[in-house]
């Protein structure tokens, strides 16, 4: 039983480094990795040459720092590709992308975040124009409270999985960020009143969002859709463009059955 339970915490410590690194979003050293985690630098380093070895993290050999492998990448693409709601929502989130050129993203909550509620992009739709520097990559993790789609997988989820956060301090990106729970909670109840979720320069200054809950039969959400573009633009279309959003994830949601 000792050998069993130990295999379980090295493989704990593990998933703990690649959820870490994830997170951060950037290039790690042994030491800010031992003590982000609360572990020995003899720990750590061994678990990251243990990931190196199978390909799940490699070493920058200029500064000696650690980032996500590409066996994480070729398994994720694999995921990607075979994953129903990607495949299935994928035409309509393109049609909905050309429609305006901007970027459509489709996320997820992130059940698995430890501080605030995130969300998932699992896919995004660029648009020929240029946007700004904020719009997230696929597989990325981010801030619901700041995000459209995130805001909109909030208010029609699980009471429970916000309940989980109620009280933890939420970052601010911009000065319109909503950091102040009751505040955010009655933009939820708003939200769910209207049927969309606005991000009003709430992560970028510029940057404006729309965004629709994805439901499944039962008509719990599942995923939710957002287009996001330059302030100007979208304020220009709004109404257009909160139409489309809200009929695009009614199609997939259909879809779906």
């Amino acid at each position: 039983m000792a050998g069993d339970k130990e295999l379980i915490n090295s493989i704990d410590r593990a998933l703990d480094v690649l959820l870490l690194l994830q997170q951060e979003g950037r290039e790690m050293g042994v030491t800010q990795i031992s003590a982000a985690l609360g572990i020995y630098k003899s720990t750590a380093h061994r678990t990251l040459a243990t990931l190196e070895s199978k390909g799940f993290v490699q070493q920058n050999a200029d500064n000696g720092k650690y980032w996500l492998g590409l066996r994480l990448y070729s398994l994720g693409m694999l995921i990607r590709e075979r994953l129903p709601l990607r495949n299935i929502a994928y035409p309509y989130a393109k049609e909905l992308s050309e429609m305006f050129d901007e970027v459509v993203h489709i996320s997820v909550l992130d059940k698995n975040s430890p501080t605030y509620p995130k969300h998932i992009i699992i896919d995004k739709i660029q648009g020929r124009q240029q946007v700004l520097s904020l719009t997230p990559p696929v597989g990325s993790s981010a801030a619901c409270h700041s995000a459209a789609v995130g805001k909109c997988l909030l208010a029609f989820g699980s009471r429970q999985y916000l309940a989980r956060y109620i009280g933890n301090p939420l970052p601010a990106f911009t000065d319109k960020t909503i950091c102040d729970w009751d505040a955010l909670l009655a933009e939820l109840d708003s939200i769910r009143r209207r049927g969309y979720a606005v991000d009003d320069e709430e992560l970028e200054l510029g940057l404006t969002c729309v965004a629709g809950p994805i439901l499944d039969r039962h008509a719990g959400i599942i995923a939710a859709l957002s287009l996001s573009g330059p302030t100007t633009r979208v304020r220009a279309r709004f109404g257009e463009i909160v139409a489309e959003v809200m009929r695009t994830a009614r199609a997939i949601s259909a879809s779906l059955g």
